[in-house]
């Protein structure tokens, strides 16, 4: 058996695009958010986001003496599936895929004038700015089709959940989590045959004498390029 696909597959797969895309997006709004809060004489580490892709603990970035405590952000493509009746069996798939967007707040036990704030309270309240900061941004009217129209066909917020990360089944002390999940119905493409240029001979045999036409043929030839 021969090979059939002819040019190298050097390309990424929508899907890939978008969950970067996705974050690429967070990352700008957030810096954007920032600029905006300070010319209304507000707080810009409100709208701060820490973005990552594709990371398995990246609460690990709260650790150490001293650490930065703005919200972090973990986009990863979790699945996609297949619409049948709206793709085709040769160059086009339709998937609707769902992308996580983890959102992790660290929160900090202190004394207070009024009592005791719980570090826990806070790192729930943090990922939730987090979390209310990420719906805002992707269902802006401005992202409807995420920077790529003509590939995503529709996005929207399919869920958003609390958890409690954890290590060995032992939750994180002083860290909470939201995740929101965007469905994103987007279109895949596929290496497609190549044809090759044709010349067509056609050849028609006739009796001399009567014109009788007796056979026709046609004699598909490659044409040199």
């Amino acid at each position: 058996m021969s090979a059939k696909i002819l040019e190298l597959i050097d390309k990424r797969d929508n899907a890939e695009i978008i969950r970067d895309e996705i974050a690429a997006i967070l990352l700008v709004e957030s810096t954007n958010q920032q600029e905006l809060a300070t010319e209304a004489d507000k707080d810009p580490e409100l709208w701060k986001l820490r973005v990552f892709l594709e990371r398995a603990n990246p609460w690990d970035e709260f650790s150490g003496t001293t650490p930065d405590t703005t919200p972090i952000v973990n986009v990863w493509w979790d699945n996609s599936n297949d619409e049948e009746k709206t793709g085709n069996v040769v160059e086009r798939q339709r998937p609707v895929g769902t992308f996580n967007v983890d959102c992790y707040g660290y929160g900090v036990s202190r004394e207070t004038d009024d009592g005791h704030d719980s570090g826990d309270e806070g790192a729930a309240l943090e990922a939730q700015r987090a979390a209310r900061l990420v719906r805002n941004i992707l269902m802006s009217a401005h992202y409807a089709y995420l920077n790529m129209r003509g590939v995503v066909a529709r996005r929207w917020r399919a869920s958003a959940q609390a958890f409690q990360p954890a290590i060995d089944s032992r939750p994180v002390a002083h860290v909470s989590a939201v995740r929101v999940a965007m469905r994103v119905e987007f279109n895949e493409f596929s290496p497609q045959h190549i044809p090759v240029p044709l010349a067509l001979i056609s050849v028609a045999v006739k009796r001399i004498d009567t014109g009788e036409l007796l056979f026709t043929a046609d004699y598909p030839q490659e044409v040199d390029s």
